[in-house]
This record gives C-alpha cells, structure tokens and sequence, in this order.
C-alpha cells in the first residue's frame, strides 16, 4: 500500500539519500535510469513516472516508465517525439508544475492506450550546459482541490536534488561503459596483432618447408619425407597458436561478470545502436562452466548479427533460462523476414549457422533452427549443466 510521504523536511531528506544509494549502486546506464525513475516515484509518490533521454533525431534513445505494465506499455505504441512539454524541458532545461498538464497549451495528446494524467511536474537531468534527459511525473497521490496540483515547491526541491545527483551517476555509468569499451578493443587490437606475428611466422616457415620437399620429392625421397614431417609439426604448432589465440580472445567482460551481465550489457548497446528494439531476459540463470558461457555469448552474438544486419527486423528478443537440473535455453527470436533453410543449404549459405551448430556441438549442446520467408527467426540453444 502506498502512503502519502511525510511533511517532515529530517524524512523527505532520508528519501533522497536512500535513492541517492540506491543510483550509486549501479554502473550499467539502463539500471542506472530505471533505478532513477523508480526513485522519483517513489520520492514524490506519483502514479506515474518517466525519464526520456533524447537521440540527435527528434526522438529518444532511451525511454523508461515507471508505474506502467508490460502489457499497457506495449498497447501504447511508438516512443514519444520531442514535443510538447517533453521538448520544454529539453530546450529550455526549466522545470514544469502543472495543475493539468492537458490544458498547457503545448499539450499535444497522446495515444489512446496512453493512462490519463491530470497533474504534472518535469525538470531536465542535466550536466553543465547539456541536458541529459528529462525526468517527468504525473497524478500525485494525494487530495487535490480542483485545478490544483499535487506537486508542491518543496517537491521540486527533492526532485531537483534528485536530478543533480541522477546526472552525476547517469554520467558515470556512462563513462565506465565507454572506458570498459575501449578497455577491451585495445587488448583485442593487441592480441590480434600478436596473433598475426605468431601465426604468419609460422606459415612462412611451412610455405619454405613445403616448398623444399617439393624440390627433393624425385632426387631425394628420404629427404623429402624429413621435410614433409617437419611441415606436419609446423602445422600442427600453427593450430596450436590458433586455438591458445581464441582461447586468450575469450571476452575479458565474460570473465569479470558473467554471462547475463555481458549478454546484457552487450544487448543494451545493439538496442541504442540499431533501430531495431533489441530486448534481453534472464530467468534464473546460474554460472555455467566457461567453454559453455563462451559458446553462448558466441551464437548469441552470431543471431543478433543476422538479425540485425540481414533479416530487417523490428523486434529481437534473447531470453536465457535456467534449465533443471543444470544448463540452460539460449531464445533469440526476430520479427524479420525469415528465410527456409533448406534453400539457405542448398546454396551454399549458411548465415553463420554451421559456426552456431559447431559452437554447441563443442559443449555437449543442441541447437534448433526454426525460420520461414515472412516468418522471422527463432534460433534455440540448449546446454548441460556443468
């Protein structure tokens, strides 16, 4: 039960620090903004809560809600555009109490799924002069005399607290992602280097030797033989530089958090990236050993490339779930535009689906395919457990 927050400036003060903690906890930018709005809420004790942070395009990159269902959230529709009282706060980086906001002059409707809000309040997230998102509430929960708002001065105060705060830890989160990002390109960059050195060290030594059994196959079979054995040994050290190169290549953010930390991590930023909504769910994974966590990071990656990339869908949503007694369900479905995949073999294409069928095989899995022209894709991959 939700109960109206106390007038006492000692509690309204515990409230922030709590939420204050609560941001501070995370360094992911999507739980850094869910955490942001579910505390604002919860500060003023609003019905509903949002926070929008805007792309270069008249749009939102990102839009988290607060007191909204699943179910209702998904009947509503499109995120919102930059208009209206959203773009005021954005612009002019002012707040905005309303009695009503749907008697502002900027109010622009919404859809007809949208949950009718009377009284409003929004101020921008901001760091200096950039304004980071915009952080809106509506229908206090309190008694409201007729064309009055629920939202008093002092709740712009707290939430002007909060907001200052919320952009310190919004812009962290966001620098800690992007240093972790660079973090692992550089050593990728290193290891790919030192991969090419040792490995076309060895080819060349396998060219030469290859080249001079060649010579000494008719004047000198013995000889011949010596360095045919010599190329079987080189190639053999080859494939061992190889396989010690792959397993050094094992994501370093793999090995730090975890499957469903890097998976997610890893898909929030497909989401940003693509216009595509890129979706990703966990149900009661544990940790597995580390060649399965690999395997499934791996076709993972190789689904949402083709899903991204070639079949144009809107909509792609991975789900890990933990399966009993031990193992787990890797789901990626897409809305794209599917294709048959016994016509896919016949040609000779493969989309990536020989490596993700090789990737299970490797770890004791299975993998399922299900796809039709129109369709979209669903690509399942089930492992032991450990």
């Amino acid at each position: 039960m939700n109960t109206a927050p106390s007038s006492d400036p000692g509690a309204g003060l515990s409230r922030v620090s709590r939420a204050l903690l609560a941001m501070n906890r995370h360094l992911d930018v999507r739980e850094v903004l869910h955490t942001i709005v579910v505390s604002a809420r919860q500060l003023l004790d609003a019905e509903y809560a949002a926070l929008g942070v805007p792309d270069d395009h008249g749009g939102f990159a990102q839009f988290v809600v607060d007191g909204v269902s699943d179910e209702e959230w998904k009947a509503i529709g499109p995120l919102p555009r930059q208009h209206g009282i959203l773009a005021a706060m954005l612009k002019d980086a002012t707040p905005q109490r309303l009695a009503d906001v749907r008697e502002d002059p900027r109010f622009g409707g919404w859809p007809e799924a949208h949950p009718e809000m009377s009284d409003f309040i929004g101020l921008p997230i901001a760091d200096g002069d950039e304004v980071l998102g915009a952080l809106f509430l509506a229908n206090k929960r309190c008694p409201k005399p007729a064309g009055s708002c629920g939202f008093t001065a002092r709740d712009e105060e707290l939430l002007g607290t909060l907001a200052q705060h919320a952009a310190i830890a919004l812009t962290n989160a966001r620098l800690y992602e992007r240093g972790r990002e660079l973090t692992i390109a550089s050593e990728r960059a290193r290891l790919a280097h030192e991969l090419h050195d040792a490995v076309a060290q060895k080819l060349f030594s396998l060219r030469l030797t290859a080249q001079a059994a060649t010579a000494l196959v008719d004047r000198d079979p013995a000889r011949a033989k010596t360095e045919l054995q010599q190329v079987a040994a080189l190639a053999a050290e080859a494939a061992d530089e190889l396989r010690a190169a792959v397993v050094e290549l094992r994501p370093a953010a793999l090995d730090e958090d975890g499957l469903v930390a890097t998976l997610r991590t890893q898909i929030q930023v497909l989401d940003r990236a693509h216009t595509a909504r890129v979706t990703f769910a966990a149900r009661g994974v544990r940790a597995l050993p580390a060649a399965q966590e690999e395997a499934l990071l791996r076709v993972a990656q190789e689904a949402l490339h083709n899903a991204l990339r070639h079949a144009g869908a809107d909509r792609v949503e991975v789900t890990l779930t933990r399966l009993r007694p031990g193992g787990a369900l890797l789901r990626i479905q897409d809305d794209g535009r599917g294709f048959d995949p016994a016509t896919v073999r016949r040609a000779g294409r493969h989309l990536g689906l020989v490596s993700m069928r090789d990737r299970a095989g490797g770890v004791g899995g299975r993998l399922r395919v299900e796809s039709a022209p129109g369709k979209g894709t669903v690509i399942e991959m089930e492992v032991p457990g450990g």
